[in-house]
């Protein structure tokens, strides 16, 4: 079973136990755990279900295992003909992640559809008494 989730603008596909490296956004808890409420889509063993835009219900938690650095980019600029040039370096900060669990996996279109035709069939029942 895996998700794919959305943070700091990027999307990254998550299973439990992986652990990703994530720009510092998300809210950390005081129990060092974090929770990405925007899941784009879920996979399991009820099959594939695709949010639009968001899986509603859809959860998926994570602890912080320590912050790091990404590795250091140089940025160059230049004129040219007219003497100008500037080198830096930049290194974005990073938070590393273990996910946890995901919450709402494995309900994908398959289950709901049985799930909706169990009521189906019991309905009617009901209602013959």
């Amino acid at each position: 079973m895996y998700a794919v989730i959305e943070t700091g603008g990027k999307q990254y596909r998550v299973a439990p136990g992986d652990v990703i490296d994530v720009e510092r956004g998300p809210e950390v808890g005081d129990d060092g755990s974090v929770r990405f409420e925007r899941v784009l889509m879920l996979a399991g063993d009820g099959g594939v279900e695709v949010g639009r835009p968001v899986v509603e219900g859809a959860l998926v938690r994570a602890s912080v295992v320590g912050e790091v650095r990404g590795p250091k980019i140089k940025v160059f600029k230049m004129k040219r003909r007219k003497g100008y040039r500037r080198t830096a370096g930049h290194r974005q900060d990073l938070l590393r992640l273990r996910v946890e669990g995901i919450d709402g996996a494995g309900e994908g279109k398959p289950a709901k559809k049985a799930a909706k035709k169990a009521a189906r069939e019991a309905a009617p029942a009901e209602e013959k008494e």
